[in-house]
């Protein structure tokens, strides 16, 4: 591990009145002395974070280069600064135009997360997640712990799409089956799942073997029959812009016309934002985060919102709990995954914790259906 660098030499580094000023805007200083004050152990670092932004800034913590001891705090207060739009190296120019012109989330390649993230073991998921396996936002008006706000998020989809027994639910994007084994177990219905990650498909088969339940290996855009309730969880983040129109008429043909879709998706406030490259590079690639607008938009013709729910805020406690259990279970895969690992899965569950904080990152829960539904929806909130 690498010692803190004196605070002599980092104050005679050329580039420290520069970054220090920076960060003086969101209350942290560089060696200071409070638990969201960025410790400089190379100074190189600043020089990283100036020509690499935020791939520079990810980078060097996994390297050891710089450490904090509140990291979610740290980012929290940078993000409520804005400071990620005022550091924009010539290096996002590329990542820029490659979001712009390819389509980056196209059959191919879609299937890079499933392997690259996904596919990291299920015992190591188990460990964090917990028993019940569920990668997404968890509900935590009513819940005192994590496994009480997963369920209280299951039931509320359920509650949202109005599910009754017999009903004929397609999960887009199932993940290790968790909610459709709750939709099958507590409120009757019979259901098909697709995901990208064969890890996640072959765990699904064979904990749920006994419950009327269907699990596919499958691009979503080779879905077709028809499903009275239709929910995708999580999956969105994975569609990209140049899809979302075509994911919204895949949705549009497999729904009954009186029929419910939930739209469950982390979202962005600003729709001109790049993929953060960090995340990008070590933890979902080809991901890229959804606005209101764009998903409204995809929509446009062929959906009608009957109610748009945020509860961004409760993600922050999520990945808090995520975090802590990730932390607990760490000696039973350090061997394995390594130290380099362990900073940057660290940094990736409490940068994300901190972007939720600030409210710079979005949960949404869309109700959807085609013709609109005769005196509305039950509200939730």
């Amino acid at each position: 591990m690498h010692e803190p660098v004196s605070a002599t030499a980092v104050l005679e580094s050329p580039l420290t009145k520069q970054v220090g000023e920076l960060l003086a805007k969101a209350g942290i200083r560089i060696n200071g002395e409070r638990p969201w004050d960025m410790q400089i152990k190379e100074p190189s670092v600043l020089g990283r974070i100036i020509s690499h932004g935020s791939l520079g800034l990810g980078e060097a913590y996994m390297d050891g280069h710089w450490d904090v001891d509140q990291l979610d705090e740290f980012f929290a207060r940078l993000l409520r600064a804005r400071l990620d739009r005022e550091v924009k190296p010539c290096r996002l120019i590329l990542p820029l135009l490659r979001e712009r012109m390819l389509n980056r989330q196209s059959r191919k390649r879609a299937w890079q997360v499933g392997e690259a993230h996904y596919d990291l073991g299920n015992d190591f998921y188990e460990a964090m997640l917990g028993p019940g396996m569920m990668y997404t936002c968890g509900y935590w008006k009513s819940a005192g712990d994590l496994d009480q706000a997963q369920e209280a998020k299951l039931e509320l989809i359920c509650q949202k799409l109005q599910i009754q027994p017999g009903m004929r639910l397609l999960d887009i994007g199932c993940g290790w089956g968790g909610f459709m084994a709750y939709a099958a177990e507590h409120h009757g219905a019979e259901c098909v799942g697709v995901s990208i990650s064969r890890e996640q498909i072959d765990y699904a088969r064979r904990r749920y073997a006994d419950l009327p339940l269907e699990f596919r290996l499958q691009d979503y855009r080779d879905l077709s029959g028809q499903f009275d309730r239709i929910a995708s969880i999580g999956m969105f983040e994975h569609v990209g812009k140049k899809n979302y129109r075509t994911f919204m008429q895949v949705a549009h043909r497999c729904l009954t016309d009186d029929g419910i879709f939930l739209l469950h998706t982390i979202g962005k406030s600003d729709s001109s934002g790049v993929t953060d490259p960090w995340i990008d590079k070590y933890i979902f690639p080809n991901g890229e985060l959804p606005a209101i607008s764009q998903i409204s938009e995809a929509m446009d013709g062929l959906l009608v919102t009957e109610d748009l729910h945020n509860f961004g805020a409760d993600y922050d406690k999520t990945l808090m709990q995520w975090h802590a259990n990730f932390e607990a279970a760490w000696p039973k895969f350090a061997n394995v995954l390594g130290e380099r690992f362990f900073r940057q899965w660290r940094y990736y569950l409490l940068s994300c914790a901190g972007g939720f904080r600030a409210r710079d990152l979005q949960l949404w829960q869309w109700t959807l259906s085609k013709h609109g539904i005769v005196g509305g929806c039950p509200r939730f909130g």
